[in-house]
């Protein structure tokens, strides 16, 4: 998928989450922490926001993340979807959107060489499970970054600043599945 595709698809999601709330760009701007201006931009697929952005946003309206990426078709098989860049180093994908008969939704995210990306704290309630599928990676909890190899996983609360990084000279992939235990909207 093109960026400019990208940005419009999460420009024309914002539209609708606004238009679902009543919620002008102003009010949009104070429950998510991100300015009227950037807001505006995005809803005219202008600009593409980063991952840290997406989650401010979907954090402010307490919808799963996946709203903003794109979603899958219940009971079909269906290809992964490629990766799409959202930050420089991060690429990600939906594998599952957000469900609400079980409350998950799926990502898989590649992290490039000596990439680091730290992810402000999520709303209370949201559990992030990692499974690494290949390389070598570390990931940020309760302060401190622990180590992760192929075939290891983790879970952990995502109530509080964490992250993820590559310190090696291979890409690093995981599977990131979200828990929401007190639902999303």
């Amino acid at each position: 998928m093109k960026a400019k595709q990208i940005a419009e698809g999460i420009g024309g999601q914002l539209k609708l989450a606004r238009k679902a709330k009543n919620w002008s760009l102003d009010k949009t701007s104070h429950f998510t922490g991100v300015s009227k201006a950037m807001l505006g931009q995005i809803e005219r697929g202008e600009s593409s926001p980063t991952i840290a952005k997406l989650w401010a946003i979907a954090n402010g309206f307490e919808y799963p993340l996946s709203y903003f990426l794109g979603a899958a078709i219940d009971g079909e098989i269906q290809t992964q979807p490629e990766q799409e860049s959202y930050d420089k180093g991060l690429f990600i994908s939906t594998v599952f959107a957000y469900d609400k008969a079980t409350n998950i939704e799926v990502f898989s995210i590649t992290l490039t060489p000596h990439h680091e990306h730290v992810s402000q704290p999520h709303n209370p309630g949201v559990i992030e499970h990692i499974i690494v599928t290949s390389g070598v990676m570390e990931y940020l909890s309760d302060g401190q970054w622990h180590p992760l190899e192929k075939g290891q996983c983790v879970k952990f609360d995502a109530k509080t600043k964490h992250g993820y990084r590559n310190r090696t000279d291979a890409r690093a992939t995981f599977q990131n599945i979200i828990a929401y235990t007190k639902g999303a909207k």
